[in-house]
């Protein structure tokens, strides 16, 4: 059962929304004015707030503007109560992340048509999306059915990348969002003695390019293909909209796009502080952990000396003879280009 929140100061109001909710079988929860809902808000977490504009003591914007700063309440769908006509106040209520506005009066109808609306909307993008194309489109598709979104464009293009081939480069003006379909990328810098390393190591269902979108400026890397890859490339218009538009499909893109960020800040890290020895060690096991994650944990890791040196960010030598060192260990096997890791708990003892 759904459970509804009413914040209305008005005792004849706030009854008669009341007994149309419960007849429509929610569950419906009621407070007499602002601060009262804020506290039933954060203690129930209902699936959906309705909230007058005009109440005495913290009005209707107030009541947004505190439950949109707490993690906890801020995706509760808002559906803001009003006399009101005037576009000004339509603006700031969607300014503050309000979902839908019902102005009174209104019938138990209309009502029930924001409320279903609403909550259907909501349900929509609390399912999960598989991080391959078909995930992507089935999110772009369910983002246009939106009427807020209904110019999201129809044209994905679909790229195909042959290996050394370069996405964007380091100072390009970002114009896009990348969908890796298929194949295997790799994002890095160069410094001022034209030597490469890497920030980072991408695959199917990841996203790159999105932080310089977000900030409005160049590239501070560029992306090249490790494997021949299918890039879906969606243009920065359609991206503001996803943001921009609607909250729920800001919400789930968002979480989307950050799709493991804290455990590579975590990996980052240990690869910036710990000794070379350390450090390949955490990048075999962090490729590994990637291979698992693709439902491949026994096929060996395929990878250029090169590459793992500037995941690393050391000398190729250096590479070389920590790998031997792990060989004789029987950490690992080598095989050619190929890493197969023969002792993972190993491999975890040498990176602490």
């Amino acid at each position: 059962m759904k459970k509804i929140l009413i914040i209305e100061d008005n005792n004849d109001v706030r009854e008669n929304i009341e007994e149309i909710l419960e007849l429509a079988n929610f569950e419906v929860l009621a407070a007499e004015n602002g601060k009262v809902g804020v506290t039933l808000a954060q203690h129930h977490k209902p699936d959906l707030i309705i909230c007058d504009i005009m109440m005495p003591e913290l009005d209707g914007y107030g009541v947004l503007h505190i439950l949109s700063k707490n993690a906890a309440t801020a995706r509760i769908p808002f559906v803001f109560l009003t006399a009101k006509s005037e576009k000004e106040d339509f603006r700031k209520g969607m300014n503050l992340g309000a979902d839908d506005y019902l102005t009174k009066p209104f019938d138990d109808i209309e009502l029930l048509d924001a409320v279903e609306t609403r909550l259907k909307k909501g349900e929509l993008f609390q399912q999960d999306f598989d991080k391959n194309a078909d995930g992507l489109s089935a999110f772009m598709d369910a983002a246009s059915g939106l009427d807020e979104l209904k110019s999201l464009s129809k044209d994905r293009r679909i790229r195909h990348y042959k290996v050394k081939n370069n996405i964007f480069l380091e100072g390009d003006m970002a114009n896009a969002l990348f969908f890796i379909s298929q194949g295997k990328v790799k994002t890095y810098k160069t410094n001022s003695d034209g030597k490469d390393y890497i920030t980072g190591l991408h695959e199917t269902g990841d996203f790159i390019g999105y932080m310089a979108l977000l900030e409005g400026s160049i590239h501070k890397d560029s992306a090249m293909v490790l494997e021949d890859a299918e890039i879906c490339i969606i243009p920065k218009d359609d991206f503001m909209r996803l943001l921009y538009n609607n909250r729920d499909v800001s919400t789930k893109f968002i979480k989307m796009l950050s799709n493991n960020l804290l455990e590579k800040e975590d990996q980052l890290l240990t690869l910036a502080y710990s000794s070379v020895r350390q450090r390949v060690a955490e990048a075999l096991l962090m490729l590994h952990s990637k291979q698992e994650k693709s439902g491949t944990p026994n096929e060996s890791i395929s990878i250029t000396r090169e590459n793992l040196a500037g995941i690393v960010g050391t000398a190729i030598e250096s590479v070389i003879r920590t790998l031997s060192d792990f060989k004789d260990e029987k950490l690992i096997e080598i095989k050619g280009k190929k890493i197969i890791i023969l002792n993972v708990q190993g491999l975890v003892k040498v990176r602490h």
